[in-house]
């Protein structure tokens, strides 16, 4: 029974929260953060899933899914009849791909819960067991998690699931990509009937429909948007052009100096290039911060916190790394890299455009990576056809970005890069391994 919401209501036809039947200590929490009309797929999704009907939510990256399955959670868990009174052994299990989206949507929940005596904790790896042993032994009513680090706990006997009531799979085509599929089933399994079940992606992948349909009970389908919509918002600018890899950081320098910039975000395709981008961005003397796989856990937390502040307002990251950035007013895209695959464009440029803002996304193809982009054009009928070289010194790049023509390759002195990781160099490499030679000898 797929639901559809095929053309963007007008300002006078907004739903909010309330209307929908929202208890009153979520709607005043929303309300206090500024939220009170709802995106289509929460106007979709809220009401069937306050009925504690399974559902399948589709919607791309920064349509506000997570209050589509979060507003629901929390109200069923507060005060739904159906559901036994909390005790401090959770009553619902959101799973979720990646550490940082844990994080990010754990915080969510929280702040949209504050005024209710729900209680919520968040389990990932990267963090001590300790610390997420003792919160699930104090009493929780709510677990977000990652697969991996909720089955050590739920086999070690410390995450108790038998009363969980509501599950929500969260990016559940990413889990797919990443290979969570074996780990989903098992939590799955471990839980009892009766369960509300809420699948939420941007895409639906078979092997993701087939597992719907072998584990939810006659899911209603919504899909928040026309089947035949491109898979890219509206909002977004798109902009790609051949650059050359010697003159990437240059051309990229000059980006960040467009007219009207604001919160950016940087994609590489590998740790070793982020880190790079960053410290070369720092020592033009711009405020960056960056996350990636050579970095500690709380490091990126650290430097996610502050992109989302506003402490520093660009941000160099890799794919994985950039899952739980949940950021509606990022104003650039750059792709310094080209993407492996289409959805990892749409994915990488859905980070800008959202809740109802512009913004732009710029592709930098290296004379090596054609190929690349001639797939992500053809299969997502972009339609840009032979794309122009630029160079950091092309008047057309400074024409097409809005950049100021004085802007240099560097802004300032150099600033020292939020949360590098420990990458030593050579000479230090050198002396560390001559001073193990001596304590041998």
């Amino acid at each position: 029974m797929p639901y559809s919401a095929d053309s963007p209501r007008p300002p006078a036809a907004e739903v909010t929260f309330a209307q929908l039947g929202v208890a009153a200590e979520i709607v005043d929490a929303l309300s206090e953060l500024g939220i009170t009309s709802t995106f289509s797929i929460q106007e979709l999704a809220i009401p069937i899933a306050l009925e504690g009907r399974d559902l399948i939510g589709q919607a791309r990256t920064g349509m506000g899914k997570t209050y589509g399955f979060g507003v629901p959670l929390i109200d069923r868990v507060f005060d739904d009849a159906d559901i036994a009174e909390l005790d401090g052994t959770p009553r619902a299990l959101v799973i979720v791909p990646t550490r940082e989206l844990a994080a990010q949507v754990g915080e969510d929940l929280e702040a949209a819960a504050k005024h209710t005596p729900v209680r919520l904790t968040t389990i990932y790896g990267g963090r001590p067991y300790e610390e997420q042993v003792a919160a699930l032994e104090a009493g929780v009513d709510v677990v977000v998690g990652t697969p991996g680090r909720l089955i050590d706990l739920h086999n070690r006997g410390e995450l108790r699931l038998d009363r969980v009531a509501v599950l929500v799979l969260d990016e559940a085509d990413e889990m797919l990509d990443m290979g969570f599929l074996p780990d989903i089933q098992k939590l799955w399994s471990a839980l009892r009937a009766p369960l509300q079940t809420m699948l939420f992606s941007a895409t639906m992948p078979g092997p993701i429909l087939t597992l719907a349909r072998s584990m939810m009970d006659k899911p209603v389908h919504i899909r928040a948007e026309a089947a035949d919509a491109a898979p890219t918002h509206a909002t977004t600018r798109q902009v790609a052009f051949y650059s050359h890899r010697m003159d990437k950081p240059e051309v990229t320098a000059r980006i960040l100096q467009a007219q009207g910039r604001g919160r950016t975000i940087i994609f590489a395709r590998t740790k070793r290039t982020a880190a790079d981008v960053a410290d070369d961005l720092a020592a033009r003397g711009f405020p960056v911060g960056s996350v990636h796989g050579d970095m500690g856990q709380e490091a990126r937390e650290r430097s996610l916190s502050a992109f989302r502040s506003g402490e520093v307002e660009i941000l160099v990251a890799t794919d994985v790394a950039a899952r739980g950035i949940d950021v509606d007013d990022v104003t650039h895209v750059i792709n310094y890299q080209t993407p492996d695959d289409p959805m990892t464009y749409v994915h990488r440029i859905g980070r800008t455009g959202r809740a109802k803002h512009s913004g732009t996304a710029v592709t930098l193809v290296g004379f090596d990576e054609g190929h690349k982009w001639e797939m992500i054009d053809g299969d997502l009928g972009l339609g840009m056809g032979e794309l122009p070289s630029w160079f950091s010194t092309s008047p057309e790049l400074y024409d097409a970005l809005g950049i100021p023509s004085n802007a240099a390759g560097k802004v300032g002195p150099a600033r020292q890069l939020r949360d590098r990781p420990d990458r030593p160099d050579k000479a230090g490499k050198a002396r560390r391994a001559s001073a193990t030679r001596r304590r041998r000898r």
